[in-house]
């Protein structure tokens, strides 16, 4: 649902504005994603079993057009990396809707120097398996991959695989031809660095008072201030860094014990608004659950871009958000995850566009924004999730940042002693050029794999 609106959050703007013009970034604020408009097919995946031997991509071909599409013109395309030079892998159909006998599989190579995967598993159907009406959906396609050898299949680097895609859903990383036409998905590409300034931070700090984080053009805000419980800290040490899986990752943690005074929330931010019209990235892990004490704080974790309202109303202010709300908050009684564009706000009332989809958020996302001169768009996971007017479009620089906080203390009242988490694994941002989801995880693996863990180039101004 993407809804103009000229009332969500106005008490809270002030508090994130005059924080923002102190120097100190601040917390802000969705349909499901969906095929893109135009495209005749999407494809849904899920991750159909657990364990080492084998790969169980399972998916589902979804007729987005306007006209019946004829399965036996349409393949689909699994990625992955093989586990050895010359291993050997074998294709299989459990289940299918429309016949495992009207599916093929047939395995094939990508020779690209450096791409994501090296292998592909490539999925067609005969004339038995029908025509997909608008609209209709192919049903279960229950299939594996496994090694003639029936070794082990570490999946974890595989670029189709989705070990938390428990569900089905539109998965970009499943490409799907018709024709011989691509009409849904990306395929893996050698990693390369966008061209231009460019900010790339791996996050490879050893704490909130590591020097490299001030010399980098960043900081861990401290003090009291808005938005968030009247009289609650803002506490540096709880923006910590730590290994996970070989990549530095960034957490912060929110505590409370129920009263302003034991509240201690998390804020991590650029030093510099020098960002405007680009394409933002970061990959980001919301939580359902604390990690310690009794769950139902009103809590916001969020990925954000803002500048500061230099008077009320003004109309050069800018601001634009991901943000979760685990346990609902600003009136929504359960979880609530939003994209919001802001023009203005302030006594004559606040004027944004925002996206929601209420369902759970937890785990980890990779969530891209992209603006130019003609819309700002938001990616969650590859598909665009919502796009919304040029009438917000930024006319100021912003700074970059990434909040936790409590908006109020009604959801949870006990005085109990509990904790949340959200993790960052890293911040992208190329300055004027819009990159699509892919780009940018092409971007990241370039960087990883020549070892940059930092680069800022995009002037001051």
């Amino acid at each position: 649902m993407t809804v103009p609106t000229s009332r969500r959050r106005p008490r809270l703007r002030a508090a994130l504005a005059a924080a923002v013009a102190a120097g100190l970034g601040a917390g802000v604020l969705g349909a499901l994603p969906a095929a893109a408009a135009g495209e005749p097919l999407a494809v849904q995946y899920r991750n159909g079993g657990s364990g080492t031997s084998q790969a169980s991509p399972w998916l589902k071909v979804v007729n987005t057009g306007s006209a019946p599409v004829t399965l036996d013109q349409v393949k689909l395309r699994y990625y992955f990396r093989s586990d050895s030079p010359f291993a050997a892998y074998r294709f299989a159909c459990d289940w299918a809707v429309r016949g495992c006998a009207n599916v093929t599989g047939t395995i094939g190579t990508i020779n690209e120097s450096g791409a994501a995967a090296d292998r592909y598993l490539e999925i067609g159907f005969s004339a038995g398996a029908g025509t997909l009406a608008p609209g209709a959906d192919s049903g279960d396609l229950q299939l594996r991959v496994h090694r003639t050898d029936w070794q082990s299949m570490e999946q974890g680097d595989d670029y189709s695989f989705g070990a938390a895609q428990t569900g089905y859903a539109n998965w970009s990383k499943v490409t799907a031809t018709v024709g011989g036409v691509q009409v849904w998905g990306t395929a893996p590409t050698a990693p390369t660095v966008p061209t231009g300034a460019v900010l790339f931070d791996d996050l490879d700090y050893t704490g909130h008072d590591d020097p490299s984080l001030a010399a980098h053009g960043w900081n861990a805000r401290s003090g009291g201030g808005g938005p968030g419980v009247a009289g609650a800290t803002w506490a540096p040490e709880n923006v910590t860094f730590a290994k996970q899986a070989g990549n530095s990752v960034m957490t912060l943690r929110t505590s409370t014990s129920g009263t302003a005074e034991s509240t201690r929330q998390s804020e991590f931010h650029s030093q510099a608004m020098k960002f405007r019209n680009g394409t933002y990235a970061a990959r980001v892990r919301f939580t359902d659950a604390p990690v310690s004490g009794p769950d139902g704080d009103h809590l916001i974790q969020s990925f954000f871009a803002i500048n500061d309202l230099k008077a009320p109303n003004a109309d050069d202010y800018s601001e634009y958000d991901f943000e979760y709300l685990p346990n609902g908050g600003w009136g929504e009684t359960s979880n609530i995850f939003f994209t919001t564009s802001w023009e203005t706000y302030g006594p004559e009332g606040s004027v944004n566009q925002y996206t929601t989809s209420r369902t759970s958020f937890a785990g980890w996302h990779d969530l891209v924004l992209t603006i130019d001169d003609s819309a700002i768009v938001y990616y969650v996971d590859g598909v665009e999730f919502s796009r919304h007017d040029a009438r917000y479009l930024p006319e100021r620089p912003m700074v970059i940042a990434f909040n936790q906080w409590l908006t109020d203390l009604a959801g949870q009242t006990g005085t109990e002693a509990r904790s949340y988490e959200e993790q960052v694994d890293y911040v992208l941002h190329v300055k004027d050029r819009v990159l699509t989801p892919a780009q940018v995880g092409s971007a990241v693996a370039a960087y990883r794999a020549a070892g940059t863990t930092f680069t800022d180039t995009v002037p001051a101004s």
